[in-house]
Order: C-alpha cells, then structure tokens, then sequence
C-alpha cells in the first residue's frame, strides 16, 4: 500500500521526533537498535523519513507537537521532553521508557540581586514570564505563591530586565546564557530529559511490533549508559 507521499510502510510504525537536541541525540539510539535514516534528518527538506527498516518510518515535527501526534495516531512512537509533555497534559500517551537524553534542569531564574526568598513568602504576588505555564503554576501554588504568568516563546531572559516580570521559568543547561544577561537560577522547578512515548491505542492493537522496538531500545539506553561510566 501506498500513502500520498509514497512511502510504502503506511501501515508500519512510524516515530515523531523533533529537530535539534532531541534528534542528535535520539540517532545514537535508534542506530543502536539497528534503525538508521536513508536521509540525512539534518540536510534534508523531508518531513517523512524512510528508514533502514522498510516497515518503520520517521515523521519531523515541531517539540511541543510531538505529543499531539502521537496522543491522536499519526505516530505511533515518539521522543519528548517531560517539559514538554509536562504542558501537553499525557493525556492518551504511554510513557515506557526514560531515554536519558536532552538532560537539563527548569528552574526559576531572577536579575542578580533580587532578594528571591523575600518575594516568595506564602501569600505573595510574583511576574512569572514563560512558555512553561502549567509547570510554573503548579510549582508555585504548591509554595502557595500567587503568579500572574506572562507566556513567552523566546528570548525569554529579555522579560526581568526589561521589567516584564521579576522572574522566569525555563530551562537551564550551562547556565551561560542567564550568566550573560545578569540572571541567576535560585530554584529548581524539575529535572528534565526526554522520554519515549506511545500511543496506548496502538500498544495495545500492535503490541508484537512495538514490544520488540521498546526493548530494542531499552538495551541501547542501557549501552549508552555503560559507556558513559566506563568513559
């Protein structure tokens, strides 16, 4: 059977993932569990990727997408950040394994000097600027903090030192960035790397097709993992 855009595995399994981080760092694992791109994800326009394995295909969507498309049947599989998944809800979506990738930290983050345990006391009122917004408010209201969140998609260190908000909620890796814009992270909201997930609906209808995958990959995680202590 054929699909509009010619792909003969339409009804095999297909994988979502997202460029950038998550994708550089998924290919080792895939690779491991002997599914590799016939094209490069980096250079290539395609959005659907066929795979060395005729019967697996990967589709590129945007991060916060990823969940969606799989929630809904479009992808069987996917690769998510718990940021992101912690936003979408879960709702539908099997989390099965944690691939210990696109690790890094959310973590509230204040112009240097700003005396952050002051303004935090129970009962308080504090600008939250964030893409994050249910992390955030659920953070806060468990420190019985009141926050008028300001959601933002970019650049978001810019909103402290503009006087947009007193603090932001994002994700921090070096640190550098915040660093550079007199920023300090002063609390973490969660950990956070990328997961695998299914749609349970096809879990359970191709359990034979997609058990074996979990596991193929489960054993790469493992692998990658040796590696890093025996490195």
């Amino acid at each position: 059977m054929q699909d509009l855009i010619g792909f003969p595995n339409v009804a095999g399994i297909t994988i979502a993932l997202s460029k950038g981080r998550i994708l550089n760092e998924t290919l080792p694992l895939l690779e491991a569990a002997g599914i590799v791109p016939r094209d490069d994800p980096h250079s290539s326009r395609k959005l659907i990727l066929a795979t060395s394995r005729p019967d697996l295909r990967l589709v590129i969507v945007r991060a916060s997408d990823v969940p969606t498309y799989v929630e809904h049947g479009a992808a069987d599989l996917g690769v998510a950040g718990r940021d992101v998944l912690v936003e979408h809800g879960g709702a539908g979506l099997y989390q099965p394994l944690d691939l210990r990738i696109g690790v890094c930290r959310m973590m509230v983050a204040v112009p240097a000097g700003f005396d952050y345990a002051s303004a935090v006391h129970r009962g308080a009122r504090l600008r939250v600027a964030t893409k994050y917004v249910v992390a955030a408010r659920e953070h806060f209201a468990a420190k019985g903090v009141h926050v008028d969140l300001i959601k933002l998609y970019g650049s978001m260190e810019l909103a402290p030192l503009t006087g947009l908000a007193d603090a932001i909620v994002d994700l921090v890796s070096t640190g550098n960035t915040l660093k550079a814009n007199n920023l300090v992270a002063v609390e973490e909201v969660m950990p956070v790397s990328s997961r695998l997930i299914v749609n349970q609906a096809a879990l359970k209808l191709r359990r034979a097709e997609i058990q074996p995958l979990l596991k193929a990959l489960a054993e790469a995680v493992a692998g990658q993992g040796r590696e890093v202590a025996h490195g």
